[in-house]
């Protein structure tokens, strides 16, 4: 199942999402009404999915069992919120430089060019870049910033940082 799902809702552009909403509402994972500019999926296995305004995802079923387990984010943020389950809830977020994995958390995935940043909010998660190497496990109120190349560290972001990001996502 291969969905592209665009989070910009301007007085002209939702009506150009009516088609891609409707195939998240097919995948289990329909749109919510929202204040802000942001567009809220809730899929059926309890996974919320924030997209900032204008970010560029794809929501996939890579176990084929019917149900969203990941993302491939090439721009702007999202903002997910995975249900902890008996036997795991398992969710990945793919960017060009990072892949966050959870089976149970909410935290943020920030893609621009050249650069991926994760920021948990609640739970851990674990990052690494898509051709293996190191992982780093993030905690409440840590985040990363992947790049190409260079080494993975684990900072606590400041107050503003995280109000910035998480405001991008309507929070």
């Amino acid at each position: 199942m291969r969905l592209l799902t665009r989070a910009a809702c301007t007085a002209s552009a939702c009506l150009l999402l009516l088609p891609q909403n409707a195939a998240a509402q097919a995948s289990g994972c329909p749109s919510a009404p929202s204040f802000s500019a942001t567009l809220t999926l809730r899929c059926d296995n309890g996974i919320t999915i924030v997209a900032e305004n204008g970010a560029k995802f794809e929501l996939k079923d890579r176990n084929r069992d019917g149900h969203v387990d990941s993302a491939e984010l090439s721009s702007k943020a999202l903002l997910v919120e995975v249900p902890k389950k008996p036997g795991g809830n398992r969710f990945e977020v793919v960017t060009p430089q990072a892949i966050a994995a959870v089976r149970g958390t909410r935290w943020a995935v920030d893609a621009a060019e050249g650069k991926t940043s994760v920021l948990v909010v609640d739970g851990r998660v674990s990052v690494a870049r898509p051709a293996g190497g190191r992982r780093v496990v993030l905690g409440p109120g840590e985040g990363v910033d992947v790049e190409t190349t260079g080494t993975l560290t684990v900072k606590r972001w400041g107050a503003a940082r995280v109000a910035a990001l998480l405001a991008r996502l309507g929070q």
